[in-house]
């Protein structure tokens, strides 16, 4: 028990000279100090916080090795002699730094390489500015019957590839197209439902008032969308065209029906070294000189390291803004 003095409400009673009150109270119970509790939790939070660092560090080494050992064994590949191109050591007995100046002169490298950057240029702009325009479309026009014909446009990603191949194929066939690059970027000039659902959400984004201001100073529509829209949609711009230039310059199943009948020098990088690797065959009469396929195909590797290497800050941006809906 504690004893402590306190003022005397005014209302406590008739004498006014009696100021004072003496109160009884029960002493409270020992308590920690706060501080002691605090330190102990942040260490213990400390703790814990180490070691899921160290589970989280563990877990991306894990990952990259799985994902690095492939290009560490190409790399390894490419620089050994062709009777150890297959050993699973990643340390060549025998250095070979001479198969990348061979592998000019045995293969039309620099054609496929040029060919694919070409018709990757190509498709990439063609897809991305159609399905910005289709996009932009769908986002600032309220029309009857706009979520049926949107809904539509999605239903076509239900749709195999192999569906719509033949008829495609026979369209090119029927234009007097194969044999060039035109089946390999010209579908693209119709958009791609995938891009258009992306771009879409990105200009949903965009305040509306931007658009409504430039309609009372007279713009256009088209005038909105390459003064207004295009300008504050560049991360989504640029991740549609990295995604579809990736997607065309791996694309072979296309560079294997319209450039096959060709001569070697128009192929593909993908192409290239599908008949880099029928060329080197025994079976196909060749000596089994894979260690150029190997070179070829970390050369061809590169520049898509590039490509996102420079364009890894639009890439981020623009998938983390995929989602956001004005």
């Amino acid at each position: 028990m504690s004893t402590t003095y306190r003022p005397l409400p005014p209302s406590a009673g008739p004498d006014p000279e009696l100021d004072t009150v003496l109160v009884t109270v029960p002493r409270e119970p020992h308590r920690r100090p706060r501080r002691v509790v605090r330190l102990r939790r942040a260490r213990g939070a400390r703790t814990g916080g180490f070691a899921g660092r160290v589970i989280r560090a563990g877990a991306l080494l894990a990952f990259s090795v799985l994902f690095l050992y492939p290009f560490a064994w190409l790399l390894a590949a490419s620089l050994k002699p062709r009777g150890e191109v297959f050993d699973n050591a990643l340390i060549p007995k025998t250095f070979t730094p001479q198969n990348y100046a061979e592998v000019w002169e045995q293969l039309p490298l620099l054609s496929w390489l040029w060919n694919s950057v070409a018709i990757a240029l190509l498709a990439a702009g063609a897809v991305a500015v159609s399905s910005s325009i289709v996009a932009f479309g769908f986002a600032y026009f309220r029309f009857p019957g706009r979520g049926l014909l949107f809904g539509l446009v999605l239903a076509t990603m239900m749709l195999p590839g192999a569906v719509t191949m033949i008829p495609i194929y026979l369209i090119w066939k029927q234009s007097g197209m194969l044999g060039t690059w035109v089946p390999l970027w010209g579908m693209n000039l119709f958009g791609s439902a995938f891009y258009i659902f992306l771009q879409r959400q990105f200009f949903l984004g965009l305040p509306r008032e931007l658009f409504e201001a430039a309609r009372l100073d007279g713009a256009s529509y088209w005038g909105l969308f390459w003064r207004i829209a295009m300008p504050l949609s560049v991360p989504s711009f640029v991740i549609v065209f990295l995604f579809e230039f990736q997607a065309s310059w791996n694309n072979l199943q296309a560079a294997l029906i319209y450039l096959n009948a060709g001569s070697p020098e128009d192929f593909t990088a993908p192409l290239g070294i599908a008949y880099a690797m029928t060329k080197y065959s025994p079976t196909a009469g060749g000596h089994g000189d894979y260690q150029y396929v190997m070179v070829a195909s970390l050369l061809v590797t590169l520049p898509m390291l590039i490509l996102f290497a420079f364009g890894q800050r639009y890439f981020i941006e623009g998938v983390a803004t995929q989602g956001r809906k004005g």
